[in-house]
């Protein structure tokens, strides 16, 4: 009886000291977003075969990755016209020629957790004989999409590029309390900035056309804000 008691006190003992040993597992972490290399920002590639290269993302947890790409003709990424997915940080697409594109990365684990879209890169293709490549589509700096905002004028911000580095850009700005706005506030802009005047509690929106000194122009997505 003594022996069978001794036994179960040891028995627990060695169960206790045991689950206390046992190492914790660590919480899954979603990998780092991957930095985008070439081609780089506003580039003019000579060929339309086009070679994507990134860095590789880290995972704390050590867990394989998968990186997904996306290119799109516009920044919105609604219209996707390539994607893929692969262990590879490069990855070759054939695209239209004389067209402009935008592209993204980002990588996931194998338990499916993923980083964020890295930055959004924007190039065009070259084309056959073409003269003239139109601007790239306009870029929000402030107010922030959506953002609320307590004054009496707002300061309208965006930037634009063009591969035709030498060709000078101007301005249509559109703005007013529809969507999408109609009244036209800026023309020909030299300076991506304007300031407007604005009413308490109130929706704004408005959008940028930039115009090369060539004839081409491209049209901006619409952003809103609003006033308290």
């Amino acid at each position: 009886m003594k022996k069978f008691i001794y036994l179960s006190i040891i028995s627990v003992f060695l169960i206790s000291c045991g689950n206390e040993d046992a190492p914790s597992e660590s919480a899954n972490v979603a990998p780092t977003t991957p930095t985008l290399l070439s081609p780089v920002n506003n580039k003019l590639c000579a060929n339309n075969a086009v070679s994507f290269q990134w860095d590789a993302a880290v995972d704390s947890n050590n867990d394989p990755i998968i990186y997904q790409i996306q290119v799109a003709k516009d920044k919105d990424f609604a219209h996707i016209v390539m994607t893929a997915e692969s262990s590879a940080t490069y990855q070759n697409f054939t695209l239209e020629k004389a067209t402009a594109y935008y592209w993204r990365v980002k990588s996931t684990d194998n338990e499916d957790l993923s980083s964020t879209y890295s930055a959004t890169f924007s190039f065009y293709t070259a084309g056959d004989g073409v003269i003239n490549y139109l601007p790239f589509s306009p870029e929000l700096v402030s107010p922030e999409l959506n953002s609320v905002m307590s004054t009496n004028t707002a300061t309208l911000k965006w930037t634009a590029n063009d591969v035709d580095t030498k060709d000078k850009l101007v301005y249509d700005v559109y703005f007013g309390t529809t969507n999408p706005p109609t009244e036209k506030v800026g023309v020909n802009q030299v300076t991506p900035t304007l300031d407007v005047n604005v009413m308490a509690s109130k929706q704004y929106f408005w959008k940028v056309v930039v115009k090369d000194d060539k004839g081409g122009e491209s049209i901006g997505q619409i952003w809103s804000f609003r006033t308290n």
